[in-house]
């Protein structure tokens, strides 16, 4: 891309950092930045500078481009020495509107990029002036240099004490400690060191909590697993006595008494029911849970499920409706974990339907996606939409009058979606308040057991602007792509999708100019990059995903938990069996 250079300069001692500071300050304001972009920039060079310091043959050039709009790039480049560190790419990153950086060997770049406002016309003008002002000032001393950081430093804090009072007393104390600059900055090397430390420690407490945590999990999952087993023996003594007395000859018990009778196994049942769900959250939990796949007749399942449903139907206003158990595919699947998801969401939907019906449907699998979708809709009274995920957690309930006289444990939901989940599924949910219910049920069709590898697509384009999630996020892409590119902004995304004919691509949401939304929109509405399967990689909470505006997107999957199995099937990157010996 070609531009108007404004600069070019070298850094090899600590004066030279000094003397970018300045350099960047004076290219900045000449070119009409506001004083605090003016402070950033300068503040972004010299801690760039500061890190690049003994390395070999390092050059700085300021120059302006047009297109796509006025903007001033810097680029540092150096011949050899370490890569950069983490530490000062994110503190220049988060100074100045873009910031990305390139590896070659021993050597690299980095390039900083600030828009301006001037026009093409006036770039030639802006060059003469910068070359006036540069040299005007090149005979500033390092005191000079300290006293000029000092007065921006002065500067930032004057203008932010209009937010409020607390920063009156900062300002102050600058104020008092200008005399101290010098000594300051012989001291900074102790405190980075102490700062260090003090990181170091807190990552060794974070690793003890997130230890604890798993403990107390696994002690919670054991507590479950043993309560349940211990109230498993007297529940089925008070059910098998009760059924006893319920069988006792006539003239033995009243009509009173074996209606009692009848309620204390009755309740016996429910309870029983309760912890039989209670162990089996233990057990998935645990992992002690593995499906067992098998050749499953959906037809004969749904007709099971409603004779045991049907007979036991609250209220006769609710209409039961089940498909007809002919035309229905058959599944390789778990035929007990199968009827324990449609039981609990069938169950979940008579108990809230006061009238009206419940219908389950068997959805047509689309063509070759090898996935079927069994849904459960009722007429009941919904569900808000900021309760969507959290009917998923365990003892959750949504709290109203409807709740009154429904027993519950708030198991059965998060229950059938972990189920669903080892069967190699997803349970979704959708309702509103008023509109009744519709939980989806998507399975495979057919058992698959997990790929070892996976074929590698030609060119895979990943935008993130984390350099450390980057760096971490590397690997797993290596093992899918022969060829990785990563780029810092959604925009670089479509350009080195183009350059490098990508085969793949992968973005986050938060990025700075062109974030994830845009980047997708922008890909769905290009002829050329329209087909390329494109995956979203975030950190965001789901409930903060705005999926109707990622409709173009294969997967939206989470940075803490994506692995390689999961990026290539939402890629659609085929698995390679081992082979046979």
């Amino acid at each position: 891309m070609t531009g108007v250079p404004l600069l070019a300069t070298a850094l090899s001692s600590e004066p030279d950092v000094f003397a970018l500071r300045r350099d960047g300050r004076t290219v900045a304001e000449v070119l009409g930045l506001a004083p605090q972009d003016q402070i950033r920039l300068a503040t972004a060079l010299s801690e760039l500078g500061r890190d690049r310091l003994g390395c070999a043959e390092v050059t700085i050039r300021f120059t302006l481009l047009a297109q796509p709009a006025a903007t001033l790039e810097v680029t540092l480049r150096w011949a050899g020495g370490p890569a950069p560190g983490a530490d000062a790419l994110r503190s220049a990153h988060r100074l100045v509107s873009d910031l990305d950086h390139e590896i070659c060997g021993t050597g690299g770049r980095i390039v900083l990029r600030q828009p301006v406002r001037l026009p093409e016309a006036h770039f030639a003008e802006a060059a003469e002036r910068v070359a006036a002002a540069v040299h005007d000032g090149s005979a500033t001393s390092r005191e000079e240099d300290l006293r000029m950081q000092t007065r921006d430093l002065i500067l930032a804090l004057e203008q932010a004490r209009a937010h409020g009072d607390e920063l009156q007393a900062l300002n102050a104390e600058l104020e008092q400690t200008n005399a101290g600059v010098m000594a300051l900055y012989t001291e900074l090397s102790s405190e980075l060191e102490q700062t260090n430390i003090g990181v170091v420690a807190l990552h060794a407490e974070l690793e003890d909590k997130s230890r604890r945590l798993r403990e107390a999990s696994e002690a919670k999952t054991r507590f479950w697993a043993n309560v349940s087993h211990e109230l498993r023996g007297p529940l089925n003594s008070v059910i098998g006595l009760s059924r006893l007395l319920a069988e006792a000859p006539d003239g033995e018990l009243g009509e009173q008494q074996r209606h009692q009778v009848a309620l204390i196994a009755a309740s016996g049942e429910t309870l029983r029911a309760l912890v039989d769900e209670l162990l089996d959250v233990a057990k998935a939990e645990a992992g002690q849970l593995v499906p067992q796949p098998v050749q499953v007749d959906l037809g004969l399942v749904l007709v099971q499920l409603e004779a045991v449903i049907r007979p036991s139907l609250p209220r006769p206003q609710v209409e039961l409706r089940f498909p007809g158990p002919t035309g229905l595919p058959a599944l390789v699947t778990d035929e007990t974990m199968l009827i324990r998801i449609l039981r609990n969401l069938i169950s979940n939907s008579v108990k809230f339907t006061e009238s009206g019906h419940v219908r389950i449907e068997v959805a047509e699998p689309e063509p070759d996606s090898g996935r079927i979708a069994i849904l459960v809709e009722d007429t009941g009274i919904g569900i808000p939409e900021a309760e969507h995920e959290r009917i998923f957690e365990e003892f959750y309930q949504v709290r109203g009058a409807h709740q009154r006289g429904k027993a519950g444990t708030g198991l059965g939901l998060p229950y059938a979606r972990r189920l669903t989940e080892l069967l190699g599924g997803s349970l979704t949910v959708d309702s509103e308040p008023g509109r009744g219910t519709r939980m989806t049920v998507t399975l495979p069709v057919a058992a698959d057991p997990a790929p070892t590898s996976f074929a590698k697509v030609p060119c895979l384009v990943s935008a993130d602007d984390d350099p450390a999630f980057a760096a971490a996020f590397r690997p797993l892409l290596d093992r899918i792509a022969e060829r990785v590119v990563q780029v810092a902004d959604g925009a670089d995304l479509l350009a080195a999708a183009r350059q490098e004919h990508a085969a793949a691509l992968v973005v986050d949401l938060d990025m700075p100019q062109v974030d994830g939304y845009e980047a997708v929109r922008r890909l769905a509405d290009a002829p050329d990059l329209v087909d390329v399967p494109v995956v979203v990689v975030t950190a965001f909470p789901p409930e903060q995903v705005d999926r109707t505006r990622l409709a173009h997107a294969r997967a939206v999957l989470a940075k803490d938990s994506v692995d390689v199995p999961e990026l290539a099937r939402a890629l659609g990157v085929p698995a390679r069996k081992p082979e046979s010996r």
